[in-house]
């Protein structure tokens, strides 16, 4: 299972930035998002141990501002992802630290501001059309590793 299911990714593309994405396409969103999310928890690992501790906390993560208002707006949308499923997807990663329980607990938010942000940069990439294509999730997969 993907952090995101299908039904929710297409929801929350069409809701969030008013593409439309077809199934075929939804592996090679979500394996972005899955890496995002592993990366962002690797460097709040670095932080950690920095830090002397073996538990990642929520705040060792390097959320930045924009990903942090994208993930106040991803709550707006009211969708619910599942956190087993998340847990589940990062169990096929290397390990890293604990997590602390309120950092465990916001993975679904921060999941979906992640898939919110490779939408939202799709959209500027091609704002006339609304069709997700290969290229465009390459494109914005290039400015993501960039930039988070």
């Amino acid at each position: 299972m993907a952090v995101v299911g299908f039904h929710h990714l297409e929801e929350l593309f069409r809701r969030g930035a008013s593409l439309d994405i077809k199934k075929g396409h939804a592996k090679e969103v979500t394996d972005i998002v899955e890496q995002k999310l592993y990366d962002l928890l690797l460097m709040g690992q670095k932080a950690a141990k920095y830090n002397g501790r073996d538990v990642i906390w929520k705040y060792d993560l390097p959320i930045t501002k924009g990903l942090e208002e994208t993930i106040n707006e991803f709550k707006k949308l009211e969708q619910e992802l599942d956190l087993k499923d998340i847990l589940d997807r990062l169990a096929t990663y290397p390990p890293l630290l604990e997590l602390e329980a309120e950092l465990e607990k916001s993975l679904p938010e921060i999941v979906g501001g992640l898939t919110l942000v490779l939408a939202r940069i799709m959209k500027k990439i091609d704002e006339e059309n609304r069709a997700v294509s290969h290229e465009l999730i390459e494109k914005a997969k290039e400015i993501m590793d960039l930039t988070l």
